[in-house]
C-alpha cells in the first residue's frame, strides 16, 4: 500500500488531474481556509489547493441545493478550530492523488503537536467514516474510532437521528 508524505511541486495546479511530484521528505504546508468539516484549502508551493480529507465524511453545510445537515455546523466549526488560517500542517497521500472533483486527497497532521486531524474528527464524533478503496491506509483506525464515538453517543452520534 502506498502511503507517502508528499511535496507538491509548482507544476501542480487545480487543473492537473495527475499525481504530483512525490518526495520522501515531509511536506509542510499552510492552511488558507476551511471550506466545511472535511474540506480545506491549503497553500502548497505558493498555490491554493482544495483538499478533501481521506477517510472521513462530515454532514453537509455548503453543498449547493442541499440543506445544512444535522451536526454540519458543529463539524465545520470544529475543523476551523483545529486548523485556523495560517496553521502549518504535514500532509500525506494514499494511493490516489485526486478525486473526481480534482481535489487533492490527503491525511493532515497539525504541527507542531502532530495531531492526526482526520482521525480526531472521527474520535470526537464530528465525522463518520468513508472508506473508498484504494485509499484505505488508516481505515481500521477510523473504524475503531467511529465505533467508540458511536457507542458513547459522542458528537453527531448523540445529536442526530440515525
Amino acid at each position: 500500500m502506498l502511503l507517502t508524505t508528499i511535496f507538491i511541486a509548482g507544476a501542480c495546479s487545480s487543473s492537473n488531474n495527475t499525481a504530483t511530484s512525490v518526495s520522501s521528505s515531509t511536506a509542510t504546508v499552510t492552511v488558507d481556509r476551511v471550506v466545511d468539516g472535511d474540506t480545506v484549502v491549503l497553500i502548497i508551493d505558493g498555490k491554493k489547493e482544495k483538499v478533501r480529507l481521506i477517510g472521513v465524511d462530515t454532514p453537509e453545510t455548503v453543498k449547493p441545493n442541499t440543506p445544512v445537515q444535522c451536526y454540519g455546523l458543529e463539524a465545520s466549526n470544529a475543523l476551523k478550530s483545529m486548523l485556523p488560517k495560517g496553521t502549518q500542517v504535514r500532509v500525506e497521500r494514499d494511493e490516489e492523488a485526486r478525486d473526481r472533483y480534482r481535489r487533492l486527497l490527503l491525511y493532515i497532521y497539525r504541527l507542531p503537536d502532530n495531531v492526526f486531524v482526520n482521525l480526531q474528527l472521527v474520535q470526537q464524533g464530528f465525522a463518520r467514516i468513508m472508506s473508498i478503496a484504494p485509499n484505505t491506509a488508516h481505515a481500521t483506525d477510523f473504524a475503531v474510532a467511529a465505533s467508540s464515538a458511536e457507542a458513547s453517543g459522542q458528537g453527531l452520534w448523540g445529536a442526530c437521528p440515525r
